[in-house]
C-alpha cells in the first residue's frame, strides 16, 4: 500500500546516528538537470553537429538510455567526449535554474543541532557537486562528501555500500539513506539498510510520484517537526 504524499513517515531519531543523502533530486531540485540534459544539451549538440533540435533529441535519448544507471551516465567527462562538447561549461551556462529544495538547509541544520552525522552520497561527478556547492552553499552544511566516481562505481552497483563502509564506517541499522532513485533504494536495503526514505518529487515542475516501496515525502518540511 502506498502513503499519501501529505502524511510524514514516523522515523525514530534516537535510534539514527548518521543520516546520507543523495544530491540531485533529493537536497536540490532535479528540474536543473532535466532541463539541462533534455533541453540545453540537445539544443547546444544540435547547433554543433548542424541539425534540428528534434533529430538532436532523437540521436542523444538512445545514449542517455544506453548507459544509464553506470557511472558513465553521470560523468561529465564522458560526456564531453561523446558529444564533443564541454559539458561543464554547459552546465554553467544554466547554472542559474540550480537550487535546493524548500528546507533543506533547515532540515541540514536541524540534524546538526541534533548531533547526527550529514553525509553526502553522490552520483554525481565532482565538477558538478563543486558547481552547485558553490551556488548553494550546502556543503558547510556537511561532514562529508562521498563522490561514487572517487570510488568507481556507480550507487545502484553491487559492491558500492561496501566501498563506503571501507571509507566512512557505518552501521546499516542506524543509519538513514535519502534518495530519489529508487534503484538505489533498492541497493541499499539489499545492504541491509533499515531506515530508507524516498523523496517523490525529486523535480519541482513535475507531480509528486505515488512511491510504493519505501516511506517517502515530497518535502522535508514533512519530517522537520521531528527533529525540534
Amino acid at each position: 500500500m502506498s502513503q499519501p504524499h501529505d502524511q510524514a513517515p514516523q522515523l525514530d531519531w534516537a535510534a539514527i546516528d548518521t543520516v546520507f543523502l543523495d544530491m540531485d533530486g533529493t537536497l536540490l531540485d532535479l528540474h536543473y538537470d532535466n532541463h539541462f540534459w533534455l533541453e540545453h544539451v540537445p539544443r547546444r549538440y544540435a547547433e554543433h553537429i548542424g541539425v534540428s533540435l528534434a533529430e538532436a533529441k532523437d540521436t542523444l535519448l538512445p545514449k542517455y538510455r544506453r548507459i544509464q544507471g553506470t557511472l558513465d551516465w553521470y560523468c561529465i567527462d564522458h560526456w564531453s567526449r561523446e558529444l564533443g562538447l564541454d559539458i561543464a561549461l554547459l552546465k554553467a551556462e544554466v547554472e542559474h535554474l540550480i537550487a535546493a529544495h524548500p528546507f533543506v538547509a533547515e532540515f541540514l541544520d536541524a540534524l546538526g543541532n541534533c548531533g547526527k552525522r550529514r553525509v553526502l552520497v553522490t552520483n554525481a561527478h565532482q565538477k558538478s557537486i563543486d558547481l552547485k556547492f558553490r551556488r548553494t552553499r550546502l556543503g558547510d552544511r556537511l561532514e562529508r562528501v562521498i563522490c561514487a566516481h572517487d570510488l568507481r562505481l556507480a550507487k545502484e552497483a553491487p559492491g558500492f555500500w561496501a566501498r563506503v563502509q571501507a571509507i566512512e564506517p557505518f552501521d546499516p541499522q542506524r543509519t538513514l539513506f535519502v534518495d530519489d532513485n529508487l534503484e538505489v533504494l533498492h541497493a541499499a536495503r539489499d545492504y541491509g539498510f533499515h531506515w530508507l526514505l524516498a523523496v517523490s518529487a525529486p523535480d519541482s515542475r513535475v507531480p509528486a510520484r505515488d512511491v510504493r516501496d519505501f516511506p517517502a515525502i515530497a518535502r522535508f518540511s514533512q519530517i522537520l517537526p521531528q527533529l525540534r
